[in-house]
C-alpha cells in the first residue's frame, strides 16, 4: 500500500510530499508524530517544494548574469552604499508601489551585482523578474520589430513586474531603439518597476546619447 501511494504522489507530482512520506518510512519519524502532526508535516513538504520550484523557475527566467544575494553585499568598500537604504529596498515596497530605480556610478562598484542580488530577492517573494543588458535587449527588439513580434516582445516585458535594465547608456540609441525604449517606459510607467544601472550620472544620459550619434543639432 505505501507504495502505490508513494507511487500515486510521484504520478501526481507532488514530490515534496513523496519525499517526506518515503523519508518517514525509512526512519521512526511517523512514530513520533500524532496523525495531526505526520500530515502537516506533509502539506508543510509540499508546500516548501513546490515554492522552492517557482523560485528556481523565476530565476533561470529572469536570466541574471550573476549569482548574487543580499547577504553577501560588502558594505566594507568605500563606494557610498548606505546599508540601510539596501535593507529598505529589500523589503520590496518599491516594486509593490511600482516605482522606479536608478544606481549609478563607475565602473567596478558593484552595480550589477546589488541589483542582482534585488532582484533575486523579488523572485523569493514572488515577482516576475527580467534582467537584461540594456544594449543587448534593444539589439533584440529590434530584431522582433523587424520580423514583426514586437508588439508580442513589449508586451511580454510589460507583465514583468520588475525590469532590470543594466549598463544603461553604454551605448547610444539610434531611432528605433528609442521609440522602443519610450514604448517600455510607457508601458510600465505607475504600474511596473523598472531598476536602471549606468556609468554616467542620469543628467548625463541625454546629452551623451546625442552626442554618440552625431546629429549636430545639441550641444556637447
Amino acid at each position: 500500500m505505501n507504495n502505490q501511494t508513494l507511487e500515486k504522489l510521484r504520478q501526481m507530482r507532488m514530490l515534496g510530499m513523496y519525499d517526506a512520506f518515503k523519508t518517514s518510512l525509512e526512519t521512526s519519524l511517523k512514530e513520533n508524530l500524532t496523525q495531526d502532526q505526520f500530515i502537516a508535516h506533509l502539506v508543510n513538504s509540499e508546500w516548501d517544494n513546490r515554492k522552492n520550484r517557482a523560485i528556481e523557475r523565476a530565476v533561470k527566467t529572469a536570466a541574471f548574469r550573476y549569482n548574487a544575494t543580499l547577504e553577501d553585499v560588502d558594505y566594507t568598500l568605500e563606494r557610498g552604499l548606505d546599508r540601510n537604504q539596501v535593507d529598505r529596498l529589500a523589503s520590496m515596497s518599491f516594486i509593490h508601489e511600482h516605482k522606479d530605480l536608478f544606481i549609478t556610478g563607475p565602473t567596478g562598484t558593484g552595480k550589477s551585482y546589488l541589483v542582482t542580488a534585488l532582484g533575486y530577492k523579488a523572485c523569493q517573494d514572488g515577482f516576475r523578474v527580467l534582467y537584461a543588458s540594456t544594449a543587448k535587449l534593444m539589439s533584440q527588439l529590434k530584431i522582433a520589430k523587424v520580423k514583426g513580434a514586437i508588439l508580442t516582445e513589449l508586451k511580454r516585458i510589460e507583465r514583468i513586474d520588475l525590469l532590470i535594465l543594466d549598463d544603461f547608456g553604454m551605448q547610444a540609441f539610434d531611432a528605433a531603439s528609442r521609440g522602443i525604449l519610450m514604448d517600455i517606459i510607457e508601458d510600465r510607467h505607475q504600474k511596473r518597476s523598472t531598476v536602471m544601472t549606468s556609468q554616467l550620472p542620469v543628467k548625463g544620459w541625454y546629452r551623451r546619447d546625442w552626442r554618440k550619434n552625431n546629429c549636430g543639432c545639441c550641444p556637447g
